[in-house]
């Protein structure tokens, strides 16, 4: 225990300089402006751009924690995401699309935080109100609504944006259904049920086909509508020459990123606020909370709330952008992903939330097939590696290993919450207090008697 709480010190001294006072303004500047410089330079679809551009991201997570002006932290945001990414996805239309993939998980990974981080509700359905959103629109913008009522017709595409609203809606009444039936459960029974809600959308999805074609069943709803670009004709004039996939490509770019900005503020705000804490109380010791006079079915209905509406927002956005849903999108193996993402950053920790997402995303879109494509280009030189091994093909397995890793060495996840760091530690020096206490007491010869 000792080695350990030095080397942590040591490190803390090592960094202590970097994230605050005049260094840090300095560190952080430079280190944007080197990946910017290096992502700007290397557009090509390779390993090293993808290393780059995952530490690219990554700063702004360093921003965020770092002891600087807040001022300094928003000029550094609107740079790198604001001016500098947009611009490399202009070369390399690959990259913003993940980012945008990465920006729509980590908004999910912070929704489903609130669940399960804040409130200490396992939640295994998280995917379901998810799907509520893109079907909601996935119906209504296409000829679909018509197999539902002939005298219906589909929405004009500028009802994209109020639907944005409807998603959001939509997504907290869906969230309430599922707190009204489990509010007495908790633990292994809660995860059940959740996972048999989200199993239940999924089914439903697929076989509301008939009597009434409402959801086309497993074939999916295609040709999903997407929002007009209102300011294209201006952008045009400013000397822009993109077609129309590259400019939707940014549109849903920085309409995620406006999306992601609002659910951190919201989410940091609660969780500072009155209601945070409650939700804290009752994760701690739910019988405790309800004997100080927290309302807990109150508090458990409003983090389920809260929770589903920022996936109902994201569905909706989702199935704009994709322009294809069917029910396979929204298996029980998307809400494991997303739980994976907050375990992997830590419980109820902002930060940690947003940078599991980023990690998973990562992982799954762009390092491993990477890795896969550099493994087959070794095979094809004559390296000795099996051409059954694709990291690809292994990608839960890899998921699974990393989480039990995880566990073993750092339950508390990559970057967790400062309050759960504080207690896992004191659990750890008293356990090591015990254990010292109970080699160190004297045994006598009489001790059996």
């Amino acid at each position: 225990m000792t080695t350990s709480t030095s080397s942590q010190s040591l490190w803390q001294r090592v960094t202590a300089p970097l994230s605050s006072g005049p260094a840090a303004y300095g560190f952080l500047a430079l280190y944007v402006l080197a990946c910017s410089i290096l992502l700007v330079t290397n557009p090509r679809t390779e390993l090293s751009t993808d290393v780059v551009f995952v530490l690219f991201l990554l700063s702004m997570l360093v921003a965020y924690r770092s002891r600087v002006a807040a001022w300094f932290k928003v000029i550094l945001g609107v740079f790198a995401l604001g001016v500098v990414l947009p611009y490399f996805g202009t070369l390399n239309p690959f990259y913003i699309d993940v980012a945008t993939q990465a920006g729509i998980f980590t908004t999910l990974a912070l929704g489903l935080n609130v669940v399960v981080g804040f409130a200490g509700l396992l939640d295994l359905g998280y995917v379901a109100f998810f799907a509520v959103g893109a079907y909601a629109w996935g119906i209504f913008s296409t000829p679909q609504i018509s197999q539902i009522n002939p005298a219906w017709g589909p929405v004009d595409p500028v009802m994209f944006y109020p639907f944005l609203i409807i998603g959001l809606i939509l997504g907290l009444i869906t969230g309430v259904l599922l707190g009204l039936p489990v509010l007495r459960l908790r633990g292994d029974y809660l995860a059940i049920v959740t996972l048999g809600f989200g199993e239940v959308i999924r089914v439903v999805a697929n076989n509301l086909d008939r009597p009434i074609n409402i959801t086309n069943g497993s074939q999916g709803i295609r040709a999903i509508e997407r929002p007009p670009l209102i300011i294209v004709d201006q952008i045009r004039n400013l000397g822009v020459v993109a077609d129309d996939n590259r400019l939707y490509q940014l549109f849903f770019y920085y309409l995620v990123l406006i999306i992601l900005l609002l659910t951190v503020i919201v989410v940091a705000r609660l969780k500072h606020s009155r209601i945070g804490r409650a939700w804290e109380a009752i994760r701690e010791d739910e019988v405790a909370a309800v004997a100080q006079g927290i309302p807990r079915v109150r508090m458990k209905l409003m983090a389920f709330a809260i929770g589903a509406s920022f996936a109902g927002v994201m569905g909706v956005v989702f199935a704009s952008k994709q322009l294809f849903i069917n029910p396979p999108t929204f298996d029980l193996l998307r809400s494991i992903n997303i739980l994976v993402m907050v375990i992997l950053g830590g419980m109820g920790s902002i930060p940690g939330a947003m940078l599991g997402a980023i990690i998973v995303t990562m992982l799954d879109l762009q390092i491993l097939p990477r890795i896969a494509a550099v493994l087959r280009e070794a095979q094809a030189a004559g390296a000795p590696i099996p051409r059954q091994f694709d990291p690809t093909q292994y990608q839960r397995l890899l998921f699974g290993l990393l989480l039990v890793v995880m566990m073993i060495f750092r339950p508390e996840g990559l970057w967790p919450d400062e309050r759960r760091r504080e207690e896992q530690h004191e659990i750890e020096i008293a356990e090591e207090e015990l254990e010292v206490d109970k080699d160190a007491k004297p045994t006598s010869p009489n001790s059996g008697r």
